[in-house]
């Protein structure tokens, strides 16, 4: 730690609200590995929806879904304190250890797992996250526990590698909730975010055959990630256009990161005793449900949030196998965030943003 620099740059979120709640300093500590982590020197970190919704305080509560509220974690290591630095998708090397981990990680390449695990199984029944219940990687440095900071061999590069953390990990978890298997038929809704787009690839990792909701004028993208077909998600009977584009083959799960209006539809295009998955609502998440369509197609409803270890450590072997590449749409200078999480918001991609710390941006300037 003496060679060191004692303060470094990096993006705060100084509470609830706009833009403006986020500040790029350059006089943060420098924080120090406690017994049992790393310190890693940050070199790309993604960007997610989650990154937005708990800037703005979008979750609600349970009693009121317009209540102004974090990200709702389970229990008490679920917390949000103010100011925090956020930041899941974080990929650097190890430069410091704390007290009982081996020095010969200093030097290691490494992709963190971002989820605060409760248990050393892969119980996430009480869970938070890097960025949110600690401080995350929007930042020249971060500490993390030494087996969340998993070396990779991988050939791909430090933002490339950024793109996979939160969003294929999300992924994955919400295939394991619904137990999808090798040929099974997925329809994926918000499929060129980085959620959906990360599903298209896992779901043809797993053997499955992945259909693409998307907005118009992305078809071709999402061909290409995997879709065995793409619909528009402004066809005027969504049901009839996934009928035509399965050729009337029914589809078995949803994986559904959209919500609102579209919900109910989903449900009644789910074939009997089919599944349906979410792990987010980004077209609103109070929905209408015909209760009779879920009981008389004797439907499973899953709801999904982060993942486990097992799937973290299986989504590295896709990476370093090349089963699953990354989309990286854009890069951005971290004190150039503003502007990054405007153009996240906007949409306007297919694939993960990415930003990288000006110290070890390409010019190093």
């Amino acid at each position: 730690m003496d060679s060191l620099p004692r303060t470094m740059h990096a993006v705060v979120l100084t509470g609830h609200g706009g833009l403006d709640r986020l500040v790029y300093r350059d006089d943060v500590p420098v924080p120090s590995p406690a017994p049992g982590e790393v310190l890693v020197e940050v070199s790309a970190c993604g960007m997610n929806n989650t990154d937005v919704w708990v800037r703005e305080g979008a979750y609600g509560t349970e009693s009121d879904p317009d209540a102004v509220s974090s990200w709702r974690g389970r229990g008490e290591r679920s917390t949000l304190t103010f100011p925090r630095i956020q930041g899941t998708d974080t990929v650097g090397r190890i430069v410091a250890v704390g007290e009982g981990v081996p020095p010969s990680r200093v030097g290691e390449r490494v992709v963190v797992d971002f989820s605060i695990y409760n248990a050393e199984d892969d119980s996430l029944a009480d869970i938070d996250y890097i960025g949110h219940g600690r401080d995350g990687g929007y930042a020249d440095y971060m500490t993390c526990p030494s087996d969340h900071a998993h070396a990779t061999t991988s050939t791909l590069t430090d933002t490339e590698l950024a793109t996979f953390c939160c969003a294929y990990l999300t992924g994955e978890h919400m295939l394991d909730r619904a137990a999808v298997a090798a040929g099974e038929r997925v329809l994926v809704t918000g499929a060129s975010g980085g959620v959906g787009s990360a599903i298209l690839q896992l779901c043809r990792a797993r053997g499955a055959i992945p259909y693409a909701v998307t907005a118009p004028g992305k078809e071709a993208a999402m061909l290409e990630i995997g879709a065995e077909a793409a619909i528009s998600r402004t066809a005027p009977d969504l049901p009839a256009a996934v009928a035509e584009a399965t050729g009337g083959r029914p589809i078995d799960v949803v994986a559904d990161l959209v919500g609102g209006p579209m919900f109910n539809d989903l449900l009644r295009i789910l074939r009997p005793e089919g599944r349906y998955t979410t792990a987010g609502a980004i077209a609103g998440p109070v929905v209408q449900l015909d209760l009779r369509t879920l009981y008389l197609k004797h439907l499973q409803l899953h709801g999904s949030s982060q993942g486990t270890r097992g799937a973290f450590r299986r989504l590295l072997r896709y990476i370093e196998e090349g089963r699953i590449r990354p989309l990286l749409a854009g890069t951005y200078r971290l004190s150039d965030f503003h502007r990054a999480q405007r153009d996240f918001m906007g949409k306007g991609f297919v694939g993960k943003l990415v930003v990288v710390p000006d110290r070890k941006w390409p010019d190093g300037k």
